[in-house]
This record gives C-alpha cells, sequence and structure tokens, in this order.
C-alpha cells in the first residue's frame, strides 16, 4: 500500500513528469522485453497443450476426490476473470479498430482476403489461446499441486520453488514475488474499474443526455465498489459465484439477440474465417517483430499486443491463485483443456458476434460504426452496435449493465486473491477483504477525480510491472513436469 500510495502522490505532485516517466518507462518494457514476452507466451501454450496429451494429466488435484463446483458454476467463474476486462467494449471496438487499420502482418494478405478475417483474426490472437493460457494452464496447476500436496503457501512465491526451493520461496526473495504480484494486479484492476466509469458516464449522457462529468464517473465507481463488495465479503460459494453465473446468463441472452436480429450470416462467415486465418498464421502471429528485430522500436505491437501481454501476463499469478482455489477436485487435463481450449473458443465467438456485428453493420452501411469510432472511441462503437439494432432502448442499457457485472466479478475475485496472499490463509478474514475491496475503488475514484489521463497512465503502468511478474512465470514451465509424474 505504501508503493500505491507513492504512485497516487507523485501523480498529483506533478501529472505530467508522471506521466512522462510511465511512458519511458512503458516504451523501455516494450523494447527490451517485447520479444521474451511473446516466446514466453508461445512457449507457455505450447508445454499446456503437451501436458494435456500425458498420462499424468489424468490427476486430480486439490486434496478432493470430486469437484468442489460443478461444471458450469466452475467454468462461469473462470470465463468471467479475461471477458471482464474485454468482453464487452474490447469485444465491440477491436475488431474494427484493425478493420479500419489493418496489422501489418497482414498488409499483402489483405489484397486478396476479406478485411472481416483479418479484423477478427487479430483479436483473436490478442484474447484467445495465448491470452488465456497464460492466466492459469501451468502455472494454477503448479500452485495446486505445491500448495496442496507439499503444504507451500497459495502465493505468486511459490511459482518460484522449481527455480530456488522451499527456503527461497520463504524468504526475503518470496516476500519480494508476492509485492510484485500485488502492485501489478492491484494496477492491473484498478484500471478497468476506472475506466468502467469513464465508459458508463459517457453511455448515459449519449443515451439520456446526462452531463458527462466526474461526479457521475465516481459515482458509478462507488456503486460498482459497493456490489463486489458484497460479493467477495459473502464468500465463494455465494456471491462470487452467483456474481458469475448472472454475468454469463445475461451475457448469452443478449449475444443470442445479436445472432439472431443482426447479421446472422455474416457473424457466422466471420468467426470461421477468423478462426481458420489465425490457426493459419498463427505462429506469424505470435512472433511477429516487424523492422523491431530483437530490441528495435516495437512500432505497432506496442499499443496492441504487447500492451495485452504485459496485462495478461501483470494478472497472471494471483489469477492462478483464484483459479487454484475454485478448481479443487479437477483433473490436470480439465483445467488445462479450459484454460487453453474451451475458454478461448467461446471469447473467440464472443468476439464474432459482438464485434462481428459491428463489421457487418459497417459493410451494410459504411460509416456507421467507423464514423463513432473515430478519435479511438471504445465506448463509441458498442452504443453505435446497439443503437443501430431492434429494442436499442432496452438493449443499450443491458449491455452496460453486462459491463458493470463483468467489472464488479474482477473486483470480487481479485479481492480475494489479494487477501489471500497478504493473510497467507484460504479463508481470509472479512475485515482483509473489506480492506482490498475499499482500497481497488477508492484508488480508482481518487485517479477519476484527479488530473486528465491518471487511469490511461495506470493501464500503461500495467505493463511496466510485467517485466518482474514474466521473470516470475519462468520457472513453471519446467516445474510443471514434476507434477505430471507424481503419483
Amino acid at each position: 500500500m505504501a508503493l500505491i500510495s507513492l504512485f497516487l502522490g507523485v501523480f498529483f505532485i506533478d501529472a505530467e513528469l508522471f506521466g512522462a516517466l510511465i511512458d519511458r518507462s512503458f516504451a523501455w518494457s516494450a523494447q527490451y522485453f517485447g520479444l521474451f514476452w511473446q516466446v514466453l507466451m508461445l512457449i507457455n501454450f505450447l508445454i499446456a497443450l503437451w501436458i494435456a496429451t500425458r498420462s499424468g494429466a489424468r490427476r486430480v488435484l486439490g486434496a478432493l476426490d470430486t469437484p468442489e463446483f460443478s461444471n458450469f458454476q466452475w467454468g462461469s467463474m473462470i470465463l468471467c476473470t479475461l471477458l471482464a476486462g474485454g468482453g464487452v467494449f474490447w469485444a465491440a471496438a477491436e475488431p474494427i479498430a484493425h478493420f479500419v487499420s489493418p496489422p501489418p502482418l497482414f498488409d499483402e494478405y489483405t489484397t486478396t482476403q476479406t478485411m472481416t478475417g483479418v479484423a477478427l483474426a487479430q483479436a483473436f490472437l490478442h484474447w484467445g489461446f495465448l491470452a488465456w493460457s497464460i492466466l492459469g494452464s501451468l502455472t494454477a496447476v503448479l500452485l495446486m499441486h505445491l500448495h496442496y500436496d507439499r503444504g507451500l503457501p497459495l502465493a505468486p512465491r511459490t511459482l518460484l520453488y522449481p527455480l530456488v526451493g522451499e527456503s527461497g520461496v520463504r524468504g526475503r526473495l518470496g516476500d519480494v514475488a508476492d509485492i510484485v504480484s500485488v502492485v501489478a494486479v492491484f494496477a492491473g484492476t484498478v484500471g478497468p474499474i476506472g475506466f468502467l466509469g469513464l465508459q458508463v458516464s459517457y453511455g448515459l449522457s449519449e443515451l439520456y443526455g446526462s452531463p458527462d462529468t466526474k461526479l457521475i464517473q465516481i459515482v458509478t465507481i462507488a456503486g460498482l465498489m459497493g456490489l463486489y463488495l458484497v460479493s467477495a465479503v459473502s464468500g465463494m460459494h455465494r456471491g462470487i459465484q452467483l456474481l458469475s453465473r448472472a454475468n454469463i446468463v445475461l451475457g448469452a441472452v443478449l449475444l443470442l439477440f445479436l445472432l439472431l436480429a443482426g447479421p446472422t450470416r455474416l457473424i457466422i462467415g466471420g468467426f470461421f474465417e477468423g478462426l481458420t486465418t489465425h490457426l493459419a498464421w498463427f505462429g506469424n502471429q505470435a512472433l511477429f517483430r516487424g523492422e523491431a528485430g530483437v530490441f528495435g522500436d516495437p512500432g505497432w505491437l506496442s499499443p496492441w499486443t504487447l500492451f495485452f501481454w504485459g496485462w495478461f501476463i501483470g494478472y497472471g499469478p494471483m489469477m492462478a491463485i483464484f483459479i487454484a482455489r475454485i478448481s479443487r477436485g479437477r483433473r490436470i487435463r480439465d483445467i488445462i483443456v479450459l484454460m487453453s481450449v474451451l475458454a478461448p473458443l467461446i471469447t473467440m465467438a464472443w468476439f464474432s458476434i459482438l464485434g462481428g456485428t459491428g463489421l457487418g453493420l459497417e459493410s451494410q452501411n459504411p460509416g456507421s460504426i467507423t464514423g463513432p469510432f473515430e478519435g479511438f472511441n471504445l465506448p463509441a462503437v458498442l452504443l453505435a452496435i446497439t443503437e443501430a439494432m431492434p429494442m436499442s432502448a432496452v438493449l443499450s442499457p443491458a449491455f452496460l449493465l453486462l459491463t458493470a457485472l463483468f467489472v464488479a466479478t474482477t473486483g470480487d475475485s481479485m479481492t480475494y486473491s489479494l487477501s489471500v496472499v497478504s493473510s497467507q490463509r484460504n479463508d481470509p478474514p472479512t475485515w482483509l477483504r473489506l480492506f482490498w475491496g475499499l482500497a481497488l475503488g477508492i484508488t480508482a475514484m481518487i485517479l477519476v477525480a484527479g488530473p486528465e489521463g491518471g487511469i490511461g497512465r495506470l493501464q500503461s503502468f500495467i505493463v511496466v510491472t510485467a517485466v518482474p511478474v514474466s521473470i516470475l512465470l519462468l520457472p513453471s514451465l519446467w516445474g510443471i513436469f514434476s507434477v505430471v509424474k507424481n503419483r
């Protein structure tokens, strides 16, 4: 908390200097660690797939013979983790962004193929197999084995075990690993919470003509904070599970409506075209460097692929804790298949329906979506899509509600993970959950109320924190082999 307070203090003392420092740190991180992150993401995914094929992957983890949660409850809680950050606004806006400005890898390819497939293929890279796999395929399995079978803490420090052993895990190096992971996920969670305040305020202004002010943004964040605090305090079996289920049900209803009422043929065709393009160019997309070389200016990669990789890597250790907690009684193969295959495919379908609807509307009426998007206006894309659909008076506020519920799910799950790490208990005390939940919400409100650009700077800071966290994830690449050999 001292580090976070220092972050806020520098921001308020000199916002311009603060912004310059963050921008330079972001550029340095992307330039010198970008290639490492790309290789790490790819190798992590490939090892996870290989592990899932081994006979040892039938092993049940978590010191339980049967799963603690039903398949639907378990899948809902996991799906809401990554979708919470981008399941609505990024899903609507990113395909349009790549449609307007094709990724450099596809400069020549787009002359012979439709832009829809290219746009969706690039979004699939950022939110698909590699992204999901780094959040808990190898790390969650390794944590479950070391915690439930070996008695080590359910904390990021335990991921160091294959490298430094138990003495290193329980020593000062372990303290540093925990602190770095806490700061990374704190920044990664405050960002979406604060951004939601901006999005909802903009949406209310566009839909109902209310003033788009900081007061509305702060009130929105306060309401969201109250929602996820109630959920987090009520426990894993009540609030977190129920909120995740509500997210999935509401999201499925809204997407089914878009699929049936929107350009159905274009949506279905776009999904298969985007998926086949993504699979055909998978290695090229994953390791694309353009003219950057090893340590050159990443250019296009910085605000896109490397930003997302930094974000997801920063989330990695704390997400692994949450997944390890809710996956007790599951086989290694079940965890890896859900995290590395099924969840990515569901996310791609999600992006195809929401983003594909926008692409279809744009094809039918040029400028209807790209016009509002001008200036990289993410919230405007979603509203442009929903306003062009039947029953827009119900659809638009329903998607705003869905976004709020998704971010609330992230808030409660990360409140739980932060409390577990700081208390070293699987069932952390209520006061500690309240502390972390309030800290997340109040920090977001402070950044929104302060000088302009605070939330954006924090999102850039996520990439900086990914530098040490990415090193923390490395031991999982070889430590996982001992888990499938253990009987």
